[in-house]
C-alpha cells in the first residue's frame, strides 16, 4: 500500500460555493463499491474537508496487482527453482531471492545481531506498482553476477549467467505464449 500525506491548504481561497460544489463532485462523481465502502468514502470526504490549516492526513492507495504480471512473475521464479541446485525447498529458494534484492525488514537476531527478515509477496502487502519494482530487482538480481554462481557452483561465471539467461527467457517466452 502507498501512504500520501495531505493537508489543508487555504492558499487558493475557495467560495463557500466552490468549497460546496467540490465537495458534491467528490461525493457523488465517485462512489464506493457497495453501502459500506460509500459510507467509509463519505465519511473520509467529510474528514478531509474538515481538516483545518496544517492539519495533516495521511491517505493509503492500492493499486490491484495484475494477475497476468503475477502469474508471469511466480512462472519465473518458478523456472529458476526447478532449473537450480541449491535449494530443496522452493519458499527457502524465494526466501534468499527477496534477501538478494532487500525486500527485508531489518530485526534483531537470536543473538543479539540485526538478521534480515524477508518481507511477504503476497497481493495484501504489495500492490501492483510495488511488484513490479520487485520483479525488476529479482530479474537483475537473478542476472547479477553472484545469483547463477551460487545456484549452479559446478559452472564457471560464463557458463551459469548463459544458463540464468536461457532460462528466465524461456520462462518470459512461455508465459508470453500463454496469454
Amino acid at each position: 500500500m502507498s501512504h500520501t500525506m495531505i493537508m489543508r491548504d487555504r492558499s487558493i481561497p475557495l467560495s463557500e460555493a466552490e468549497h460546496s460544489a467540490a465537495f458534491q463532485l467528490l461525493q457523488q462523481g465517485l462512489r464506493g463499491v457497495d453501502g459500506k465502502h460509500h459510507a467509509r468514502w463519505l465519511r473520509f470526504l467529510c474528514e478531509v474537508f474538515a481538516l483545518e490549516d496544517g492539519e495533516v492526513a495521511q491517505v493509503g492507495t492500492r493499486i490491484p496487482r495484475s494477475t497476468a504480471f503475477h502469474r508471469r512473475h511466480m512462472a519465473l521464479e518458478q523456472a529458476v527453482f526447478d532449473a537450480q541446485q541449491r535449494f530443496a525447498e522452493f519458499e527457502q529458494f524465494r526466501n534468499w531471492l527477496k534477501i538478494g534484492v532487500g525486500h527485508v525488514n531489518w530485526v534483531p537476531g537470536a543473538k543479539g545481531g540485526i538478521v534480515p527478515l524477508p518481507k511477504s509477496l503476497s497481493y495484501a502487502e504489495l500492490d501492483d506498482a510495488a511488484m513490479q519494482q520487485v520483479h525488476a530487482a529479482i530479474a537483475g538480481f537473478l542476472r547479477g553476477p553472484h545469483a547463477a554462481r551460487y545456484l549452479w557452483k559446478q559452472l564457471d561465471a560464463q557458463q551459469a549467467a548463459a544458463k540464468m539467461e536461457a532460462i528466465m527467457n524461456n520462462a518470459l517466452q512461455a508465459q508470453e505464449g500463454q496469454q
